[in-house]
């Protein structure tokens, strides 16, 4: 490929990628403009933002409480974990999703999407088509409520099964789901998770799931840092990434943030570093999640 088409090709990768995000809208016509430049120019510095994934700091929080938490604390948008108790679900009317949609509007924090719990591993093919059905519905709900997407799981490899056949039906399910998502601007978002949370597992279902409007949603794991490190297993989904990565605490020592912070500076990655933390709420949750973005700023700062 000529090296001017390359990079035309690259400018418009990283201005989908800053529309999913809604960062568009903050910097006016300077990216219309790089993208139609003649000349290469320098791909812009990555810009992440910080939220919450309501997995299980939000869990027990109204969504009125909800929005007011993040506005509070610094965090920026939120992910809707379904059956929580902000029950934003499926069953919602024409009525209050206007109305869910109206409250994230009149605030400064963004809904992001809707955080499944659909599995798309399922042998049993009634089960497999109606996780898939369910995706539909939340995908459906997240585009009219303001979302960018939806969070599904593979979730796991079937004992017994031939682990081709695993990958080919999971990747086969994303991928018509992407279809479906791309017509309404919605975006499938991967969590890696599970027993498929391998990195090259992961990285063979994105190779059958291609659609663009399905992405990896990198769930911070144990098993990142397995096999050949943290730097190679990132190397392996870092162009699939979604818009939407999750963290756990950002103080915790055993997962080196410094350096995934590194690599997404490097990709160049603009959207939504979501923090899924896995111990109890706090009492003072207000406080605790603005100690995390305390955290997140301090090493944005990072070189």
């Amino acid at each position: 490929m000529p090296r001017r088409t390359e990079e035309r090709v690259d400018r418009r990768r990283v201005l989908q990628r800053l529309a999913a995000g809604g960062l568009l809208a903050t910097t006016g016509g300077v990216f219309a403009d790089w993208l139609r430049a003649d000349e290469p120019l320098a791909l812009p510095a990555a810009r992440f933002r910080f939220g919450l994934v309501t997995y299980l700091w939000g869990q027990d929080l109204s969504l009125p409480r909800l929005i007011d938490s993040c506005k509070s604390s610094g965090l920026e948008g939120v992910e809707l974990r379904t059956t929580h108790a902000h029950g934003v679900e499926p069953a919602l009317t024409r009525q209050q999703r206007v109305e869910v949609k109206q409250r994230f509007d009149d605030s400064p924090v963004t809904c992001v999407g809707i955080g499944s719990n659909e599995k798309l591993h399922h042998p049993d093919a009634a089960r497999l088509k109606s996780a898939m059905d369910a995706t539909r519905a939340f995908l459906k709900l997240s585009a009219e409520i303001g979302g960018s997407g939806v969070k599904v799981k593979p979730d796991q490899c079937p004992e017994g099964e031939d682990l081709d056949r695993t990958i080919e039906r999971i990747g086969g399910a994303l991928q018509q789901l992407g279809k479906e998502a791309a017509d309404i601007g919605q975006q499938i978002r991967l969590e890696v998770h599970g027993s498929c949370a391998k990195l090259p597992l992961m990285e063979r279902i994105l190779e059958v799931a291609d659609h663009p409007s399905v992405g990896a949603c990198w769930n911070s794991n144990d098993s990142d840092l397995a096999g050949d490190g943290l730097e190679k297993n990132f190397a392996r989904v870092e162009k699939r990434l979604a818009e939407t990565l999750h963290v756990r605490r950002l103080d915790e020592q055993r997962y080196p943030y410094k350096t995934l912070f590194k690599l997404l500076r490097q990709q160049r990655w603009a959207g939504w570093m979501l923090l899924e933390a896995h111990d109890r709420p706090p009492e003072a949750r207000v406080e605790a999640l603005r100690a995390q973005r305390v955290q997140f700023d301090a090493m944005v700062k990072l070189p």
